[in-house]
């Protein structure tokens, strides 16, 4: 669930930061100061051009990278838990590096433009709930065919399940 009350709190008004000083009534635009398990974090967020953005560094440690936990929480204060959002890596030829230790969370805004995702059988075994993964409806049948020739009639994950050479 997002979390406007904190992020407005965070939000580092006009004055501090020239180029990114914002208020409560900019909405999901600004700059943020924010602390994560003692970890301090200058968050940039944006809504233009079709997507909504969200740059993330550490704050004294501009040559560190944020870890997938600390992304995902962030995720958590700008987002709704249930929206896709995405980290990119373009092509090559598309890179922009401008701060190192920087990573990006994307969401596009364009009518109709829903981030594809594999069936989470792809991704693991089990949801973070405990429920199996191959207990969710439209597993497709390219992969239960491929998880039936590699580990043979137990579900992965079940105790005894292993791959087949």
């Amino acid at each position: 669930m997002s979390d406007w009350e904190y992020l407005n709190k965070c939000r580092i008004p006009p004055g501090k930061s020239q180029a990114y000083g914002s208020r409560p009534s900019d909405g999901f635009n600004g700059a943020f100061h924010i602390v994560i398990n003692k970890l301090e974090l200058l968050a940039i967020a944006s809504d233009g051009m079709g997507w909504k953005h969200v740059s993330v560094s550490i704050a004294h440690s501009p040559h560190h990278t944020p870890s997938w936990h600390i992304m995902c929480k962030v995720k958590a204060l700008f987002w709704e838990e249930e929206d896709t959002v995405m980290q990119l890596h373009p092509p090559k030829s598309l890179y922009v590096n401008h701060h190192k230790g920087c990573l990006h969370l994307w969401q596009p805004k364009m009518d109709g433009v829903i981030i594809p995702l594999p069936h989470p059988a792809m991704l693991g075994y089990e949801l973070e709930d405990g429920k199996s993964v191959w207990e969710i409806p439209g597993l497709p049948e390219e992969l239960v065919q491929w998880v039936k020739k590699h580990y043979g009639p137990k579900i992965p994950g079940e105790e005894g399940a292993g791959m087949n050479p």
